[in-house]
């Protein structure tokens, strides 16, 4: 009775070590097609975005903005997956301390209303005084 319970121990702790793992995945941004040409999303296929108010590095997107335009966040410069150019990536750090993961120096983000991989529902929308931007895998902002 005792190696079953030991047994059934073992099994548990690999399944939620498995689910921790793949919850603490390393983030990523890729190169997918979409009807703006070929754009970023993250590792999860979640389209990201850009904001024209945004200075070189540096987010100017909190509160309000930011419950509706979710930043990126990330515990270390993400991975590049096909299409995306390593020497874009980059971070950018927060008032709050956390990470924002960045192409080319601008922070990205994703739009709270984009409920499934793929969907775009905010491009070139004008929101919290600047555009919010799908973003072309040379950095540059697809309008």
């Amino acid at each position: 009775m005792r190696i079953l319970s030991l047994l059934a121990c073992a099994v548990t702790a690999l399944v939620l070590t498995a689910a921790a793992s793949s919850r603490t995945a390393p983030a990523a941004v890729g190169v997918h097609a979409s009807d703006y040409g070929r754009i970023l999303f993250d590792g999860r296929g979640y389209v990201l975005y850009a904001f024209t108010r945004d200075a070189r590095g540096r987010s100017a997107c909190y509160g309000d903005c930011a419950a509706a335009w979710p930043p990126y966040l990330v515990a270390s410069r993400p991975q590049a997956r096909a299409g995306a150019h390593a020497s874009l990536l980059g971070t950018t750090r927060r008032r709050n301390g956390k990470l924002q993961a960045t192409y080319d120096g601008r922070p990205l983000y994703y739009y709270r209303g984009d409920r499934s991989p793929g969907q775009i529902l905010c491009q070139n929308v004008l929101e919290y005084g600047g555009l919010w931007l799908v973003v072309a895998p040379d950095g540059h902002v697809v309008r």
